[in-house]
């Protein structure tokens, strides 16, 4: 437990650091730097990080997509291009290495490099839906894929009666699904709360009910998520993705939901909202 409060406090310093200098290129290359990361666990579980040249090709354009987001950068319009040429070089490369690798391991990796770098690249988009609240709004992400699984463990740990995927995963419940729906809606209106009573513009107001809704939502995808992750681990026959972060595993074992649940916070701030002015 001591082993992974300090790793849990390492992180959130880190987390504070990136979002404290959020405005600049700093936040680009966390995300890219988590981008590889998690690329590599992935890799390493299924096996994939031995054919060396796929994999730092794959490597460069996880890390380069997010690099490309960066505002004074502006090079969002190269994205498109970018990734069908990185594309293209990699089917280029596997006329001449073939034999190294099937068909269905290099579209496998192929497909991770989506899977990664679109979800966390939706945390830059979601800090450009404001120039105030950008930085809180990617807090909120976070905390929208976080907060349900430590509610879901405390309701189940007291009052789980029902498993919820025994295959998958043995020690989650129904009981504790439903604590974590709810506890996620509270937490995120509590959030706000405080945010907005000491930390937000005058001007602005929060809608709670938006944000209980978004909260019971994002806690039902950040589930998937974390049962997803759950079944490739099972899959692959190990434990964690990585020990990188002593008493929590790997990193894709602390951002599963993470990739599940940003796509939609940012869909669901730019379309609906929990703040007005």
């Amino acid at each position: 437990m001591a082993t992974r409060l300090i790793s849990s406090g390492v992180g959130i310093v880190i987390g504070v650091l990136v979002m404290i200098f959020s405005d600049t290129i700093v936040l680009n290359l966390a995300i890219a730097l988590i981008c590889v990361g998690m690329l590599h666990e992935l890799f390493h579980a299924e096996g994939c990080d031995r054919y060396k040249t796929f994999v730092y090709m794959c490597y460069t354009l996880v890390a380069l997509i997010p690099i490309l987001l960066y505002q004074k950068f502006s090079y969002l319009q190269l994205i498109f291009p970018v990734c069908m040429v990185f594309v293209f070089l990699i089917f280029a490369t596997y006329i001449f290495k073939h034999k190294e690798l099937n068909l269905d391991r290099l579209i496998f990796m192929i497909g991770c490099c989506g899977f990664v770098s679109f979800p966390m690249c939706c945390m830059i988009f979601i800090k450009n839906l404001d120039a105030q609240l950008g930085t809180i709004y990617m807090v909120i992400a976070l905390c929208s894929a976080w907060l349900a699984d430590s509610g879901a463990y405390f309701v189940g740990t007291f009052c789980g009666k029902h498993k919820l995927c025994p295959e998958i995963s043995p020690k989650k419940t129904v009981e504790g699904f439903i604590g974590g729906l709810i506890s996620n809606g509270i937490l995120l209106c509590v959030f706000v709360l405080v945010y907005s009573k000491f930390f937000a513009p005058t001007d602005l107001t929060v809608n709670y009910v938006s944000t209980f809704i978004m909260g019971i939502i994002t806690g039902a995808i950040g589930t998937v998520g974390d049962l997803t992750a759950s079944l490739i681990k099972r899959q692959c026959n190990i434990k964690d993705f990585g020990k990188i972060m002593p008493g929590h595993g790997g990193i894709l074992d602390r951002f599963d939901s993470v990739l599940f649940v940003v796509p939609f916070v940012f869909l669901y701030l730019n379309y609906i909202g929990i703040f007005s002015r």
